[in-house]
């Protein structure tokens, strides 16, 4: 199944491109960053939520669901970055969830390795889960990433000098790569306790120069300490590595809305870092209750979109057009896709549900909640998209179907992308569908 760029945005994004890479028709990266996975086409990265166990879903899932198997990189959300600028973990609602992370008991039932957990063993919860999928996928490499749109708060004042880059930097590598955790209500953690599981660090400051979370801090300088935050984490993070002997992670998760896009220092921000993880979806949401109703994710912006009038953008042909222009290079681009949808009510039926206006909205639902909701599927071929429209209820929704990920994940390639990331594991099926689809992509192309 081949997708081609879309109408005038053609030669634009082909010139990029050329530019680029060399060649618009490259095969992409035939391996990972590191040697130990050359089975695996492109970087494949997969988000782990850190209170996805709440509802049921384990590292062990990652595992028999067969997720694990074709992924490179685990990212695991979210640690949090305290007021006083350092890393920080904290059993306290809203602040951190050290249970979850390295504290809870986990039984032989949901054990990676089928192995319950021991009172007296310095490491429990998610992080041991994470040492036990490593040791059984030695490609897979877990990741902390840190922030998000609950945690961004304190970037700015942590990243706005020297001094403060400095010691967020250290508190974050000492915390989470050294892995010395805090012993919280006497139970856990200690100096090293956490070694050698994660083998990078992902920021996700969402967002520098503002538009994230009420009540984050926000400067005009946001954009260009944040190329300083890069390159401080990069400069500790190859010092360690001298003592080490091993390259450690750094990637970035970057927006994909024109406004903020123009606060980063792209071209610069990309010399320090690994890749960006591109969060390309979330064009149009939830936020949008009255409509009109709109893809998502889409791949192409179709002519009749109405987001066209605002020049918006809104679509990921044109995101990665942006990208390349600003001379990033296409290797250190990784194609964000959601594992996830959203919905509308009150919708009436003409065009199949949209551009339409609507009575309110049905929030962000996961793909493996709307891969059983009733209604119609459609599949466009102008946008790329697919999105389910239910008559009965008036009910819209727009969401990635493993079809769309499949051309996704083949696209990325053959635009010489550094390979696919998905948000987030526990919205896919118990048989791992929507990852199996980008595996499928990434491995056949076009």
């Amino acid at each position: 199944m081949r997708l081609s760029v879309s109408g005038h945005k053609a030669t634009g994004l082909l010139t990029v491109l050329a530019l680029a890479t060399g060649t618009v028709l490259a095969a992409g990266p035939s391996a990972s960053a590191h040697s130990s996975s050359p089975a695996l086409v492109g970087q494949r990265v997969g988000f782990f939520t850190q209170w996805s166990i709440y509802s049921g879903f384990s590292a062990k899932k990652v595992d028999t669901s067969g997720q694990a198997a074709k992924l490179t990189t685990l990212n695991y959300a979210f640690g949090n970055v305290g007021s006083d600028g350092t890393c920080f973990e904290a059993n306290q609602a809203g602040q951190g969830d050290a249970w979850a992370d390295y504290q809870r008991p986990v039984g032989a039932d949901e054990a990676v390795d089928g192995v319950a957990d021991t009172a007296d063993q310095p490491l429990k919860g998610n992080f041991n889960q994470l040492r036990e999928l490593k040791a059984k996928y030695p490609q897979l490499h877990p990741m902390i990433t840190l922030g998000g749109w609950t945690w961004s708060a304190y970037f700015s004042s942590a990243a706005a000098t020297p001094e403060s880059r400095a010691k967020l930097v250290s508190s974050c590598i000492d915390q989470f790569i050294k892995g010395d955790l805090p012993v919280l209500d006497g139970v856990n953690g200690g100096q090293g306790a956490a070694a050698n599981i994660f083998d990078g660090i992902d920021i996700d400051w969402e967002y520098p120069g503002g538009g994230g979370n009420d009540g984050n801090q926000a400067s005009p300088q946001d954009g260009h300490n944040f190329t300083l935050l890069l390159q401080e984490f990069r400069k500790q993070l190859d010092a360690l590595g001298k003592q080490t002997g091993k390259h450690y992670l750094l990637t970035a998760d970057t927006a994909a809305g024109r406004p903020k896009i123009a606060q980063l220092e792209l071209p610069q921000a990309a010399k320090a870092v690994d890749w960006f993880n591109l969060m390309a979806y979330d064009f149009h949401g939830s936020w949008e209750a009255t409509g009109p109703t709109n893809d998502a994710a889409n791949l192409h912006q179709a002519p009749n979109d109405p987001a066209k009038a605002g020049d918006l953008n809104y679509s990921i042909d044109g995101v990665l057009g942006d990208y390349l222009s600003h001379g990033v290079p296409a290797k250190k681009i990784v194609l964000g896709t959601p594992f996830y949808g959203y919905g509308w009510s009150g919708v009436g039926a003409k065009n199949n549900g949209l551009y339409q206006p609507a009575t309110g909205t049905l929030g962000s639902i996961p793909y493996n909640t709307l891969v059983n909701t009733p209604g119609t599927l459609h599949y466009n071929w102008v946008t790329g998209a697919s999105t389910k429209y239910d008559a009965a209820t008036q009910s819209f929704y727009s969401y990635d179907t493993p079809q769309v990920l499949e051309s996704k994940a083949a696209y990325s390639r053959w635009l010489g992308l550094g390979g696919v990331m998905a948000w987030s594991l526990d919205n896919d099926t118990a048989t791992g569908d929507l990852m199996s689809a980008l595996n499928k992509g990434l491995n056949t192309g076009f």
